[in-house]
């Protein structure tokens, strides 16, 4: 049988602590280190919806991506959905393990997976410990092109852009909310930004840089990284039953032009 606490230190091992940045909230956030797990759920967030899918299944820990406890939380009550989602945990026994910039930067993690998925080679972080990565696509591709890429490996709901006006061959990516490194992006000589939850500014001074800058969505960029949380989960415990939430998904919507 594993406990709560032999599964983060497992996960640690994947996306080492220190690989987080210093405003983050990782690790085990909810429940207690020596409570034996059965059954684990694995979904990019912690809402109610995915406390209760745990709960009907019988899970004793969800493992997930973004924090369940950040910003600065400074009370549990019903009177929001934090308090409410923390108040379930608790009250159903419910532990909550949180990998989130550590997963982003690690080997093997979200950025890695992204860039690997988009069909990037020789991706590599941009510094030391840094989450996003640059790389190459072997044969450069139009615009036009590449967007289908990420819509037929990535399948979001719309994607945002701007292009900058040459063929796709050297590209960053960063999963999630990286949308501030586009200047280092361009000057790092990449053509495009493969990213999310950009802003109308970064749009426009991206163009004028010449960087094409996508937004392909928070929930696609990054819930790539669950399946392979359930494959490592189930390769390192073969006892446990893990499996990927089935009730979250991407909540933002675009109405059809």
């Amino acid at each position: 049988m594993s406990a709560v606490g032999e599964i983060e230190q497992f996960l640690y091992a994947l996306a080492p602590k220190p690989l987080a940045q210093s405003w983050d909230n990782v690790g085990l956030l909810v429940g207690r280190p020596d409570r034996e797990v059965k059954k684990v759920l694995v979904s990019l967030d912690i809402t109610e919806v995915v406390a209760e899918e745990a709960s009907r299944w019988g899970a004793e820990l969800i493992v997930a991506h973004h924090p369940v406890i950040f910003g600065g939380v400074k009370s549990v009550t019903d009177r929001d959905p934090t308090g409410r989602t923390l108040l379930y945990l608790v009250e159903h026994s419910l532990a909550a393990i949180c990998m989130h910039t550590n997963l982003d930067a690690a080997a093997g993690g979200v950025n890695d997976l992204l860039a690997d998925t988009l069909g990037l080679t020789d991706a590599s972080p941009v510094e030391e410990h840094g989450i996003e990565r640059t790389g190459v696509l072997p044969d450069p591709l139009p615009l036009p092109d590449f967007l289908a890429r990420i819509k037929s490996a990535l399948a979001p709901n719309g994607i945002r852009y701007v292009d900058g006006g040459r063929p796709v061959h050297c590209v960053a990516v960063g999963g999630g909310a990286c949308g501030d490194f586009f200047p280092r992006a361009a000057a790092l000589g990449c053509d495009t930004f493969v990213t999310a939850d950009v802003k109308y500014h970064q749009f426009l001074d991206a163009k004028a840089m010449g960087l094409s800058l996508i937004d392909a969505g928070h929930f696609p960029t990054e819930n790539l990284v669950c399946p392979r949380l359930c494959a490592a989960l189930s390769e390192r415990f073969p006892a446990l039953e893990v499996r990927q939430s089935a009730c979250h998904g991407e909540v933002i919507q675009y109405c059809p032009l």
